[in-house]
């Protein structure tokens, strides 16, 4: 179900993407971005990228990077994103799980999400369900499409002690 993203996967993935930057409620990326910048971003900037998939359609996909350099490059950072359609069935949390996994493979000692929008409730309780703390808040960090500014939490766990 989980496998490295091809060129390809992304392209299929691409209408989930566009639409969750477009709404402006969780990620803080320039909802005009294009396709390539996209790709680039999510695909080639980073250390690894995986895509979910079932029966041949891509429903989530999440990247893991280094979350610093130097002496900060044992610490990870992740970002997940699930199709409208596969929202609710537990695909966020796999990706969770199996990103945490990977981490420990690649080396990493703790993962932190650097700017979870606090309005985020489901991915807020989720990320808490699977051991991640708020270890800080950001005030009026993310300028949400709908509701203007509000606060962003960091969230941070320990992998490997």
């Amino acid at each position: 179900m989980f496998r490295e993203i091809t060129q390809s996967d992304f392209e299929l993935f691409w209408p989930t993407f566009s639409s969750v930057i477009q709404a402006q409620e969780t990620y803080a990326f320039d909802p005009s971005m294009t396709l390539e910048q996209a790709y680039h971003l999510w695909c080639e900037t980073p250390l690894k990228t995986y895509v979910f998939v079932e029966n041949d359609v891509v429903l989530g996909s999440y990247f893991i990077k280094p979350n610093g350099m130097g002496p900060s490059q044992h610490i990870c950072n992740c970002g997940y994103m699930v199709a409208d359609k596969a929202r609710g069935k537990g695909i966020a949390r796999k990706m969770c799980e199996h990103s945490q996994q990977q981490a420990l493979l690649l080396g990493f000692e703790a993962m932190q999400f650097n700017s979870v929008v606090s309005t985020n409730d489901v991915a807020v309780q989720l990320w808490q369900k699977l051991g991640f703390n708020i270890i800080g808040t950001i005030p009026r960090a993310y300028k949400h499409g709908k509701l203007g500014y509000v606060d962003s939490y960091v969230m941070h766990k320990q992998l490997r002690t």
